[in-house]
């Protein structure tokens, strides 16, 4: 397997990307929150998030236990695959303060759960919600970002993709 070479980005752009993936997370979180009210994990974990946007400062052991816990949310909602997914999305958005790429994984599971939840309509939802998604990116970074991020349908199912090849 070759191996990928991940893109550098500034800064800046990671802040950007991070806000970005917990707009689009946040989208998605009353799935989440509507099938478990009591479990407040994937909120916090935006919270987390956006404290390291506005602040910049960087507590690896904050931010890693905000994503795991998002994530072991999702897990106890299997179950429920819109749920599962919003409580991920938030995961991967709140890991963009340590990896830049998460905040496509913010984005990637946002998709997911908005196909989840309606999947007869997935298409026309998931479609919709991309280009929101889109069009939430400032112009230096929608193009390389949502060209990476792709939809497809296969039978009667959307698919939801990161083109993960060099620059990355």
């Amino acid at each position: 397997m070759a191996k990928t070479t991940y893109k550098k980005y500034s800064r800046e752009d990671q802040k950007i990307m991070a806000a970005w993936a917990a707009d689009c997370a946040e989208r998605v979180l009353p799935l989440f929150e509507e099938a478990y009210p009591g479990d407040d994990r994937p909120r916090k974990a935006l919270e987390a998030c956006r404290a390291w946007v506005e602040t910049g400062i960087f507590h690896m052991a904050e931010i890693r236990a905000a994503s795991l816990g998002a994530h072991a949310a999702a897990r106890a909602a299997q179950d429920h695959a819109a749920a599962c997914f919003a409580a991920r999305a938030a995961g991967q958005a709140v890991a963009t303060a340590h990896v830049p790429q998460h905040a496509y994984g913010g984005a990637l599971y946002a998709l997911k759960a908005v196909a989840a939840m309606d999947p007869a309509n997935a298409e026309r939802h998931t479609a919709e919600e991309w280009r929101w998604q889109s069009e939430h990116l400032p112009a230096q970074l929608r193009q390389e970002m949502m060209k990476r991020i792709i939809l497809q349908k296969k039978g009667d199912r959307i698919q939801v993709k990161i083109v993960k090849d060099d620059g990355f």
